[in-house]
């Protein structure tokens, strides 16, 4: 049996984003006076130190921008998660944002690929973790 994996401990400031993520909705910090989205969440704006910042929705929709594959665990809790395929995420709002991608063979990842977020809710701890999988055409 593997070690239960560590979950993100939302913030004062953070809260925002954990909580959309739960209604499986997501939220960005928006200025005004840079006339752009921001990630991660903070209190005053990157460069300009304005305290404009304003919580904005995006679709989550992007386009991979790097990625690497886990075939040994990253840590125990892990071990049974392989491989782990750790990337990057460029959203078409922006920023870019940390995660892992799901629902794809690890052949089949290259960089530039459309992907599309999807909610992971982790149940007993009432949070809900965004991954993302390769966009599936309609």
């Amino acid at each position: 049996m593997t070690e239960p994996r560590p979950l993100p401990e939302p913030t004062p400031v953070s809260q925002p984003f954990w909580q959309a993520l739960t209604e499986h909705r997501i939220m960005v910090q928006y200025s005004p006076s840079l006339d752009r989205y921001v990630f991660y969440p903070r209190t005053l704006a990157p460069g300009t130190l304005a305290d404009d910042l304003e919580w904005r929705e995006i679709d989550g929709a992007g386009t991979l921008y790097t990625f690497t594959v886990a075939r040994r665990p990253t840590g125990p809790p892990w071990a049974d998660a392989l491989p782990q395929i750790l990337a990057v995420v460029q959203w078409d709002a922006g920023p870019r944002v940390s995660t892992e991608l799901v629902d794809v063979d690890p052949d089949d990842v290259r960089i530039g690929m459309r992907v599309s977020p999807v909610f992971c809710d982790v149940a007993d701890a009432g949070i809900t973790l965004l991954r993302y999988r390769p966009e599936r055409n309609v």
